[in-house]
């Protein structure tokens, strides 16, 4: 609060009683403005009581001395105030504690003493009431004037402290509730929370076997059926703008139809919860449904992921569910893969969860929107119970929320929090965060801190793909054990972990974009840190840890959706002949160590150009070798005593612990079991040589076959998801950059130019047969020909502004006039050079050059006058000098280089009409041939001498 420098400077002025600022501000209900009233209504009269939160001057005498001395220089002024606001200086006036003797020892003319001679005495009792409450009402001003200070007065004396840094980030604690969600404007959320209970069936859950005999509907769509629910979409061109608890704004619609009575059977749809996804359902039949999933926000594809509640259902009739807005080719459900049903019933009385039920499960192509081919997924399923709530989904799914609990169980733990710390990496597009943990074992050497290797992994950067959160899962509860193997791991390193990357589009059930509407796994080389700051921040947090240590392994987990089992895809290791094959030994000992589920054959080690954003090359190229993407299937596995069966929620956490079982394999002391791993990939990559060379005809040499055929020619590509369509900018920078683009026309290729050429050619009604030449006359030949080619001027204006950019007129004349008859003599093309050589030094440009209204065919017509025979060795042409050369290029007269005769004899060859010629003349004739000089060369040439 400022203070009043004039009183500093003049103590001993008498200045007028104002009202305290602040007092104004608050008014009588503050508690200054009550520590007034108390004084009034204690002593009869209103009476002014100096407090050291109040900014006015005390009492003449009070204290004036110490004040002259003290605040003397009006900066010493303002600054005590300023900072006796914030709580400084409390040792001048003891705290608030010895306030009371505070103003009579140094006040003893004070107020105090004020109110007890016209009280007379007589209620004493009542003043030390008064002035407790005063001490108290002084203590509350202090905190609503700032909120740094805190006081303790309910215990002892109010001495005041600093308030503690508000935390910038929610992490989870014992303490605290889940942060909640924030979700963009543009979505609806329903309050209630969707919490699954885990469960594992008790026998392997086996694929369907297609009969062949699924029938296919017809879609009808909402012409011929009732709309039952349906959310507004996201309008197109739409970019996320701002976030909130709990999304849009005001009250929630109802996107779903009431129901009629009791009787009606009509199934009542939702998916306005965390990670949902539906957007429409249309009833076609009695107990049939057409469905329609939403896209990923703020795009116009990718749709994969669905997971939405039925309420109303009836138990042993056959429902049929149809996605008809579906858009990849080929899909696991075609392969016996089935839907995951959550019946909240079952859940409730028998404890059973998500299990895979359905029938009748065909995957076909239904129609084409856009050009964007269109398949629909059907299925049939009986309910269990009546009147249920029951769940559709993809995959098992796992929510931000889910993640949360989990951590706030670890944060919790008094064990496992001592070596698992749990920060904030960075905050996401909506402003939900994301979090990274360190976990390894507290170390009180810093050396042996120092030496140990890290170990990256993240999940999640794909929202759809939940695969990854349950293998993350499973090794965060083997590591974070009480397991000897686990405590050895600790031990040796340092695990960095970021178990969800986007939790943006998992909070929306997106499938595979953030809310920036870009895949992100595409966006690791970014620089864009406030579109994608999940990325930066991830791979800046991994260049920190390269500065650091060494990292000896990098994985992301992702999901599959076109292939069976579990495998890697990771980066061929070319740079370093010694360590050739090092990067395929963690997958195969992987492989060894779960080998019904994990298939080393499955796994690719090429390097695609289309990838080269995805973390696992963009890591590689950093500097850590062992740089993986793990890819884990919706469906199951086809090997060992798993086949033919679903993966399960513990299928998956049981990979997890099977990467740490592999880790320390790899990491072993004992090499042998990775010189055996080395050994076996030599010898496969040997057999895959061997057949690559018999497909190639060239028959089984083993000597030359590691030098003629690299890896990368052996092995096909991922196979991968196509997401080139969601690179680049985000969705909110693209109407920028396509106002951008507008302004520059687009160039014609040349196959384009050729074709106008022929156009403009047949309608004037040129032939491609070549005119047979009279004496001294060439023609440039037909349209359709390279070598001989009429063009007129305004022809090759046109080319010119569709040509390539930079190509002027002149470049189009010389390319023109290259286009002549391959029997020429050397003597003339060298000529030709020379003269085009300074046409284009001294042209003008195009805007003077052609401006000719009717487009006619050129005629180059020579006349060749008989010249004297030159001896051998002598140029063609003297050298003369032009005399209106100067004018052209503003050289002096005797500047001109070699050539310049024979420029002017070239020029005098050129025109729409003979030009005359007489050896040795200086300068050429006044002919219309020396117009066409002046038009190339943009001068006008000075009367013939």
């Amino acid at each position: 609060m400022a203070c009043d420098s004039s009183a500093a400077l003049a103590p001993h002025r008498q200045l007028p009683v104002e009202q305290p600022r602040t007092e104004r501000a608050l008014g009588s209900h503050s508690p200054i403005g009550q520590v007034r009233a108390v004084i009034s209504g204690a002593g009869g009269a209103e009476r002014r009581c100096w407090s050291p939160w109040s900014t006015e001057p005390r009492e003449a005498g009070v204290g004036r001395d110490e004040r002259r001395g003290l605040l003397s220089d009006p900066y010493e002024s303002f600054m005590h105030h300023h900072l006796q606001y914030y709580g400084y200086f409390r040792d001048e006036e003891k705290t608030a504690e010895s306030s009371s003797l505070m103003l009579r020892e140094h006040r003893p003319k004070s107020s105090d003493s004020l109110l007890e001679q016209e009280s007379g005495g007589s209620n004493r009792h009542s003043l030390q009431d008064n002035k407790k409450l005063i001490c108290s009402l002084m203590l509350k001003a202090a905190l609503l004037k700032s909120k740094q200070l805190l006081f303790n007065h309910l215990d002892g004396p109010g001495v005041p402290r600093l308030r503690e840094p508000r935390g910038l980030f929610a992490v989870p604690t014992s303490r605290g509730p889940l942060q909640a969600p924030r979700w963009p404007l543009e979505c609806e959320v329903i309050k209630e929370q969707i919490q699954h209970i885990e469960w594992v069936p008790p026998e392997p859950e086996p694929f369907y076997q297609p009969t062949g005999n699924e029938p296919a509907p017809l879609i009808v769509g909402e012409e011929k059926g009732t709309v039952v629910y349906h959310i507004k979409p996201v309008a197109k061109g739409s970019y996320f703008t701002c976030s909130r608890v709990g999304g849009a704004r005001g009250p929630i619609t109802s996107p779903a139809i009431s129901l009629e009575g009791p009787e009606d059977t009509t199934l009542l749809f939702e998916s306005r919860f965390e990670s949902g996804n539906l957007q429409k359902a249309v009833q076609v039949g009695p107990y049939e449904y057409e469905l329609t999933l939403r896209m990923d926000l703020y795009t116009s594809k990718h749709t994969q992921w669905f997971y939405f509640q039925v309420r109303n259902t009836r138990k042993g009739i056959t429902y049929r569910f149809s996605i008809v807005n579906l858009m990849k080719p080929k899909s696991l459900y075609s392969m016996g893969m089935k839907p995951l049903l959550y019946s909240q019933r079952d859940a409730q009385t028998h404890g059973v969860g998500w299990r895979r039920e359905g029938g009748d499960i065909r995957y076909y192509r239904c129609s084409s929107e856009e050009g964007q081919a269109m398949y629909c997924l059907t299925w049939t399923v009986c309910f269990p119970h009546d009147h249920d709530t029951c769940y559709f989904a993809h995959f098992y799914p796992y929510t931000f929320s889910d993640l949360q609990r989990y951590l706030l169980a670890v944060a919790s733990d008094p064990v496992r929090s001592q070596y698992c710390k749990l920060r904030v990496l960075c905050s996401s597009l909506a402003g939900n965060t994301v979090y990274l943990l360190t976990i390894t074992s507290p170390s009180q050497n810093p050396t042996a801190t120092a030496t140990k290797k890290a170990v990256v992994l993240s999940a999640r950067v794909h929202p759809g793909e939940t695969n990854g959160s349950w293998v993350m899962r499973g090794f965060l509860d083997f590591i974070l054990s009480d397991s000897p193997d686990a405590q050895l791991l600790r031990e040796l390193f340092i695990f960095k972990v970021v178990p969800m990357l986007n939790p943006d589009g998992v909070i929306v059930g997106n499938y595979r974009c953030s809310l920036a509407g870009r895949d992100l796994n595409r966006s690791y080389q970014t620089v864009l840190k406030e579109s994608f700051p999940c990325i930066w921040h991830t791979r800046r947090m991994i260049q920190r840890v390269l500065e650091e240590r060494e990292v000896l392994l990098y994985c992301d987990f992702h999901g599959h959706s076109r292939k069976n089992n579990v495998f890697m895809y990771g980066c061929n290791n070319k740079s370093t002949p010694a360590q050739r094959l090092h990067e395929r030994i963690f997958p195969l000992m992987l492989s060894k160590n779960a080998p019904d589920k994990f298939s080393f054959h499955s796994c690719k080690f090429k390097v695609q150009k289309s990838k080269e954003g995805t973390g696992r090359i963009v890591m590689w190229r950093m500097g850590i070798p062992n740089s993986y993407t793990m890819e884990s299937t919706f469906s199951g596995s086809t090997l060992g005593r798993k086949s033919d069966s679903h993966f399960t929620s513990e299928d998956l956490k049981s990979l997890g612990y099977h990467i740490c079982d592999t880790l320390l394999d790899f990491c072993d002391p004992d090499r042998s079991k990775f010189l055996q791993c080395l050994s076996e990939l030599q010898e496969l990559l040997q057999q895959q040589i061997h057949r690559k060379l018999k497909d190639l005809g060239r028959g089984q040499d083993s000597d030359g076959a590691w030098s003629d055929i690299s890896l990368s020619d052996i092995e096909s590509s991922t196979s991968g998801s196509n997401s080139s369509q969601s690179d680049g900018l985000p969705a909110h920078l693209l109407s920028v950059a396509e106002k951008f683009h507008q302004k520059k026309k687009r160039l014609r290729t040349r196959k384009e130019r050729n074709e106008l050429r022929q156009k403009y050619a047949s309608s004037q009604g040129l032939t491609c047969q070549e005119k047979t030449p009279v004496a001294g006359e060439r023609r440039l030949g037909s349209p359709t020909c390279r070598t001989h080619q009429p063009v007129s001027a305004a022809a090759l204006c046109m080319e010119d502004s569709c040509g390539k950019q930079g190509k002027t007129a002149e470049a189009g004349l010389i390319s023109d006039l290259q286009r002549r008859e391959p029997n020429a003599s050397q003597e003339e093309q060298r000529e030709e050079r020379l003269w085009e050589h300074k046409c284009h030094q001294h042209s003008p440009g195009p805007e003077r050059l052609w401006k000719a209204q009717q487009p006619q065919p050129l005629l180059i017509t020579m006349l060749t006058p008989p010249q004297p025979q030159r001896p051998a060795g002598a140029l063609p042409i003297r050298e003369h000098l032009l005399p209106f050369h100067f004018q052209l290029d503003g050289e002096p007269h005797g500047s001109q280089h070699a050539g310049s005769s024979v420029l002017a004899h070239s020029a005098s060859t050129v025109g729409t009409s003979p030009c005359r010629y007489r050896a040795g003349a200086r300068t050429p004739s006044p002919s219309q041939g020396s117009l066409l000089w002046r038009g190339l060369c943009g001068g006008a040439p000075s009367s013939p001498l």
